[in-house]
């Protein structure tokens, strides 16, 4: 489950069980055509007891199907609201918030695993892998990648007054405008490290690949001039750094709000963890070995420069040496 935001960058073909295969037919995730598709033609649609269900009758001899499409799938769609149906101070139905999570729930689990998981962002239209989806399960309060419980997606929806894919979809440039806030940035920032640990097999740090993954997915709407570089020293030191704990995942943002692109106001003496002072050490000589490249190449240009222009000169010398002593002997 740790592997979800590496996994989720490709998740047409990885994002189905656990053991890479999908089982045909035993899941009741379904595809409804989506926000955008609203249920074209070449769309097909599993049947499933609670989203569809058919009855065949004989009359006269003749086999004729009535199908009867019940209104949960629908309302959980489009927000359509229903005659049985009773909504809550905010206008919100816990029936249809209830039926849309039932659509997406595991067989076996009372939650949305990977599987249903890729089928509701398919709904939502939306990549698992990208920023929307991490502030989504922020707004959710999800305590583990890629799988909601009833409660979190219950509680979640009724967070962000949202009972359909449709109102889900209407809440996103909110929720994104939302997680600018400075306290609110630092609360799904916090959150993020949290959410990509592996709650099953009790981790306490975050795989170096995976917070290099979260880190760039948390930072999407605001990338700090540094980033990069402490990713690419991350990337480029992986013997010396096997996991990312809570305290320097915390202090990175501290980081990024307090020290400048150039690095000249970092101090050692300061309480920052260990490894950022491994860090600066690395960026300031990755810098000093540049500077010293990129003048001795100036260098290099300018005796090419020098020797080209060189012959050009004695050339023109030879040619009026010669054309003087033309002159002089007539």
């Amino acid at each position: 489950m740790g592997q979800c935001v590496t996994k989720c960058k490709n998740p047409t073909s990885s994002l189905g069980s656990k053991s890479g295969d999908k089982e045909s037919g035993s899941k009741s995730h379904h595809k409804k055509g989506g926000v955008a598709g609203g249920g074209g033609g070449g769309h097909k649609e599993e049947p499933s007891a609670l989203c569809s269900k058919t009855t065949n009758e004989l009359s006269n001899g003749t086999k004729a199907l009535e199908v009867t499409v019940e209104t949960p799938v629908i309302a959980a769609v489009t927000g359509e609201p229903r005659k049985d149906e009773s909504l809550d101070g905010d206008g919100l139905s816990l029936m249809r918030i209830e039926e849309m999570f039932s659509c997406y729930k595991d067989e076996r689990e009372d939650a949305i695993l990977e599987e249903g998981m890729e089928s509701f962002c398919n709904d939502l239209c939306v990549d698992p892998a990208e920023f929307r989806v991490l502030v989504l399960a922020w707004k959710f309060q999800a305590a583990t990648m890629c799988k909601f419980t009833r409660k979190e997606f219950v509680e979640g929806c009724k967070a962000i007054q949202a009972d359909s894919l449709e109102g889900i979809c209407a809440r996103f440039p909110c929720m994104l405008v939302d997680a600018q806030g400075e306290e609110n940035f630092k609360d799904l920032y916090r959150f993020t490290f949290q959410f990509g640990l592996d709650a099953e097999e009790g981790q306490r740090s975050l795989q170096r690949d995976i917070a290099i993954a979260l880190w760039r997915l948390v930072f999407t709407q605001d990338m700090p001039a540094i980033l990069e570089r402490w990713l690419d020293f991350l990337s480029e030191n992986p013997s010396g750094i096997r996991g990312i704990s809570r305290d320097t995942w915390n202090m990175f943002l501290n980081f990024t709000q307090a020290i400048g692109p150039d690095l000249s106001n970092y101090s050692e003496d300061e309480a920052w963890p260990s490894l950022f002072d491994t860090f600066v050490e690395w960026e300031l000589e990755r810098r000093k070995k540049e500077e010293e490249q990129a003048l001795m190449a100036k260098e290099e240009e300018g005796r090419c420069t020098e020797t080209e222009c060189s012959p050009t000169t004695d050339r023109r010398d030879t040619e009026g040496s010669r054309g003087s002593q033309t002159w002089g002997g007539h």
